[in-house]
C-alpha cells in the first residue's frame, strides 16, 4: 500500500485548498493513478484498520443489484438485524440526509451502483453489465470493450449519491485479469482504502470464476482530495509503519450471485488501530 500512502502525502503537502459541496473544504489534486500487483497480496490499508466485512457486504450488495439499504444491513449484521436501525452501515448517513430529503422510504436508495451493474436503464438482459463482463472475459478475453459502468446520466437525479467510482475496465493479459477503476472523485482518507479493497475483492472474485490468474488493480482518480477536517487523522496515519499485506481466500463457486459473506476469508491481516473521522455528506 506504499503507493496509496505516497499519494496521500502528495495531496497533503501539494494539494490546492478549495471549497466543495459539503461546506467542509478539501485539499485537492486532479488526475492521479496508483497500481497494485494483486499477486503480491491483498491491497488493504495496514496503517489503520479497514473493516473488511463492511467492504465485502457492500460489494455483495452491489452484485445482488439491490436498491434497498435493508439488504445491506442484513448482509453485514445478519438477517435478524435487517430492520434494526441501530446496526449501522456506511450508507446510513446518506440515506438519512439525501435519501429522506428525496422522498425515499423503507430503505430505498435509488438506482445506485448495483442497479446500474445489473439492470442498466431497467433492462435486466441487455443491462446486466456484470454478467456481460464475465461472459466477455471468459469468451472474448482480448476485447477492449469489457467495461462496467455505474454512471448513468439519465438516472443521476434519482440516486441518493451519484457514483464516485464510475467505471471499471477489465483486461486479460498473459492469462492474468487486470482491472482499471476510474473515479471521478475520491475521499483519500475514508473512501479510497475502502474502494481499493472493494475492487480488489471484485477482481479476485471474477478471476476465480473465470479461472484466471491475478494481474494489476489500477486506480485512476479525478478529484483526489483530503477533507480539511481529516488533516490530523491523515498525519497520524502517515506516521505509522506499514505492515505486510494479507491474503484473500475465496471458495469456488460457479455463479457470482451464489457467493455469501462466508465464502471469503482475509488471512493474516495485521493493522494499526482504527482512526476515526467524520464522513462528509
Amino acid at each position: 500500500m506504499q503507493q496509496y500512502l505516497e499519494l496521500v502525502s502528495e495531496v497533503l503537502h501539494n494539494g490546492i485548498t478549495v471549497s466543495d459541496r459539503t461546506g467542509i473544504g478539501t485539499r485537492s489534486l486532479f488526475g492521479k493513478q496508483i497500481r497494485f500487483d494483486l499477486e503480491k497480496g491483498f491491497p488493504i490499508c495496514t496503517t489503520k484498520f479497514v473493516p473488511f466485512k463492511s467492504v465485502l457486504s457492500e460489494l455483495l450488495w452491489f452484485i445482488s443489484g439491490s436498491d434497498n439499504l435493508h439488504d445491506l444491513r442484513a448482509l453485514l449484521h445478519g438477517e435478524q438485524n435487517r430492520f434494526n436501525d441501530d446496526m449501522k452501515t456506511i450508507w446510513d448517513d446518506n440515506y438519512n440526509t439525501q435519501g429522506k430529503a428525496m422522498g425515499y422510504k423503507f430503505g430505498h436508495v435509488g438506482p445506485i451502483y448495483g442497479v446500474q451493474w445489473r439492470r442498466f436503464n431497467n433492462n435486466k438482459t441487455l443491462g446486466d453489465q456484470l454478467s456481460i463482463v464475465i461472459d466477455q472475459i471468459k469468451n472474448n478475453p482480448n476485447s477492449r470493450r469489457i467495461v462496467l459502468t455505474a454512471w448513468n446520466p439519465l438516472e443521476l437525479h434519482k440516486m441518493i449519491l451519484p457514483p464516485c467510482h464510475i467505471l471499471a475496465q477489465f483486461k486479460v493479459v498473459n492469462n492474468k485479469l487486470n482491472c482499471m477503476v476510474t473515479m471521478r472523485s475520491v475521499d483519500l482518507f475514508l473512501g479510497m482504502p475502502f474502494d481499493i479493497a472493494s475492487y480488489a475483492i471484485l477482481t479476485n472474485l471474477i478471476a476465480r470464476i473465470c479461472k484466471l490468474d491475478l494481474g494489476e488493480l489500477i486506480m485512476s482518480t479525478g478529484d483526489t482530495h483530503i477533507y480539511l477536517n481529516h488533516i490530523e487523522q491523515v498525519k497520524e496515519m502517515l506516521s505509522r509503519e506499514p505492515k505486510p499485506l494479507p491474503l484473500l481466500m475465496i471458495n469456488n463457486k460457479y455463479n457470482i450471485e451464489d457467493y455469501t459473506m462466508d465464502d471469503f476469508e482475509l488471512i493474516n491481516y495485521e493493522y494499526h488501530p482504527a482512526i476515526k473521522a467524520p464522513m462528509a455528506v
